[in-house]
């Protein structure tokens, strides 16, 4: 049996990403927010017709990543709108990366950074923003080996419940893999 595929997620695979969207949020959090906090969060969060529009802006990207014929996890990124004073209409974000637990661990992560970050610089180095909760030490140490550092804070609304959600930075020098495939034209992500 083969292990697990990372392929980009078409209009036709939204359910799925809405639905593992759900998912492995509600297994990240589980027990962190309110139900009535929880189900607003995700109403709007991982909306079919939202999921919809994402995958059809031609600014985004999303893939899933499967095993056995079920998603198990998947990455989301593009243009970055996080709060930050230096982010320019240049600047990517990795928007979601979530693996479902039973899969951490497993290289999975990992390989799904390379991928959403060879796409955000398939044009050329560009500064690649993420926010990460600031009580998520795990995520914050896995994206400080990947050259991120904290640039900033923000308030994450979850329903009625406002996290602190810490902004990290990788600068548009820093290479995404140690073998990074060469610019292939201008950067626009817009």
């Amino acid at each position: 049996m083969s292990g697990p595929v990372i392929r980009r997620a078409g209009l036709a695979e939204a359910p799925a990403l809405a639905q593992i969207g759900l998912a492995t949020f509600r297994e990240t959090f589980d027990g962190i927010y309110s139900d009535a906090d929880l189900r607003t969060y995700l109403a709007q969060a991982y909306d079919l017709e939202r999921t919809r529009a994402d995958l059809a802006d031609p600014a985004r990207a999303s893939w899933l990543v499967e095993a056995g014929g079920e998603a198990i996890g998947y990455a989301t990124v593009g243009p970055c709108t996080l709060p930050h004073a230096e982010v320019t209409p240049g600047c990517g974000e990795l928007k979601r990366i979530y693996v479902l637990k039973a899969w951490q661990g497993s290289g999975l992560a990992q390989r799904l950074l390379t991928v959403t970050l060879d796409w955000l610089e398939r044009d050329g180095p560009c500064a690649i923003w993420l926010g990460v909760w600031s009580e998520n030490l795990k995520a914050q140490r896995f994206y400080a080996k990947h050259g991120f550092e904290k640039a900033g804070e923000y308030d994450f609304h979850v329903g009625a419940q406002i996290d602190l959600e810490y902004i990290f930075r990788r600068p548009a020098h820093k290479s995404s893999t140690p073998n990074a495939i060469p610019s292939r034209g201008e950067h626009n992500p817009a």
